[in-house]
């Protein structure tokens, strides 16, 4: 249902803040429970006009298209998606590797590599087949203020200016989080003075599924498995350098990707479009608040290293879809305090794996370099960290939602 259609909004229904990928992915979980919410984005319902349905190559984890398959997305973008097989993980100028094959560990793939605009395009799809959302796009949050059992939401549309209360108030808004900030919410902010470029490549060699993280000192660069023998590629480079880089030729980018990456699939060619991202870490203090939840890159922000963003926001908004389907009150504060605690390992120890590998893995050390290169083989040779290695990889940490776990036949 659009704006257009002048929907009932005073519903008791969840209301969530922002229909990026996470924001979407909620809505459809609750839907999917037969839960009632509404969906505020800003941007119209296409794929051409969400920001966050951009020219990234997402590399989700295995429990993430789990979580996806189990709420109907994942049908509507199979097609489009690359499984990774392997993944391979180096430093340069640094000996050691660290190796993980999904035979070895008895699944047909570990994760698959999706353009987000491709996933976005799927969100869009499914979320058009909801029955008991209320989606306002184009609409703009214009403000928020406490009510008895809940917040009062000023919310202006085409057809002028709703108010809508809700039990429960969800900032799935994004790294600037204006739900963030109107809850009081701070957030500690890092600014890792690096720009990420994404774009394709064609490699020589056939990529054969496997996906590639490798370590420097100017910033990891990661090389992804897509179709039609084609690569994503993700390079990161110190952000006083992000003009020059921008100003490359192709010829020029590619031989700077192919000087940082190697020689391991033969000569790069055929770079596509270059898109840069600036790189901070962004993190609330805090993941609720009185009947309010934050969720996705409003609740955390994280550096790209390990591609772990949407698959950690996804997470969050399947683990919140999976406590309010059981609850009479969606906005309790014992259910949020249940919500955030079952958030903190997953959280914290993605945003401490992915702060700690750029401070150690690219850092400009050589007193470092045998003990990076002897964690490498440790991961790579020792079994339990092996395993351990794999499991996180895959994105099983923590309590996971139920959503992403495996289903036997």
């Amino acid at each position: 249902m659009n704006a257009s259609e002048s929907p009932a909004l005073n519903s008791p229904g969840v209301l969530i803040i922002g229909g990026g990928l996470v924001g979407a992915s909620l809505a459809i979980a609750l839907d999917a429970a037969g839960i009632a919410a509404t969906l505020v984005e800003t941007a119209a319902p296409r794929a051409d006009a969400q920001p966050s349905y951009d020219e990234r190559n997402l590399a989700l984890a295995r429990a993430t298209v789990n979580g996806l398959d189990a709420i109907g997305v994942w049908r509507h973008a199979v097609t489009r998606a690359t499984p990774i097989r392997h993944i391979h993980v180096s430093r340069a100028g640094e000996f050691g590797s660290a190796r993980i094959d999904a035979d070895k560990h008895g699944v047909d793939a570990l994760g698959w590599t999706l353009p987000a605009r491709e996933l976005g395009a799927a969100l869009l799809r499914r979320l058009d087949e909801c029955t008991r959302l209320t989606r306002l796009a184009p609409a703009t949050l214009m403000a928020l203020e406490p009510v008895a059992d809940g917040w009062r939401a000023q919310v202006r549309t085409a057809a002028g200016v709703h108010s809508i209360d809700t039990p429960l108030l969800v900032g799935a808004d994004g790294t600037g989080s204006f739900v963030r900030v109107q809850l009081g919410i701070e957030a500690e902010q890092h600014d890792y003075r690096q720009t990420l470029f994404v774009c394709t490549v064609t490699p020589e060699r056939d990529h054969a599924n496997r996906a590639y993280e490798r370590f420097a000192d100017d910033g990891p660069i990661a090389v992804l498995p897509l179709a039609e023998r084609r690569c994503g590629l993700v390079l990161t480079v110190a952000a006083d350098e992000a003009a020059a880089v921008a100003a490359l030729d192709d010829a020029a980018f590619v031989e700077l990707a192919q000087r940082r990456f190697g020689w391991r699939l033969g000569r790069l060619s055929r770079p596509g479009k270059r898109h840069p991202y600036a790189i901070q870490r962004v993190a609330a203090v805090q993941l609720t608040g009185p009947r309010a939840v934050l969720v996705g890159n409003a609740a955390q922000t994280v550096h790209p290293i390990g591609a772990q963003g949407f698959n950690l926001g996804l997470r969050d908004a399947l683990t919140l879809a999976e406590l309010v389907a059981d609850a009479p009150d969606p906005g309790a504060a014992e259910l949020l305090a249940r919500y955030a605690a079952r958030r903190a390992p997953d959280r914290d120890g993605t945003m401490a794996m992915s702060h700690g590998l750029v401070r150690l893995a690219c850092l400009a050390q050589p007193l470092l370099a045998p003990l990076r290169s002897l964690a490498l083989l440790a991961c790579d040779r020792v079994p339990p960290l092996q395993r351990a290695f794999a499991r996180r990889g895959m994105g099983f940490r923590g309590e996971p939602p139920l959503a992403v776990l495996e289903r036997l036949p």
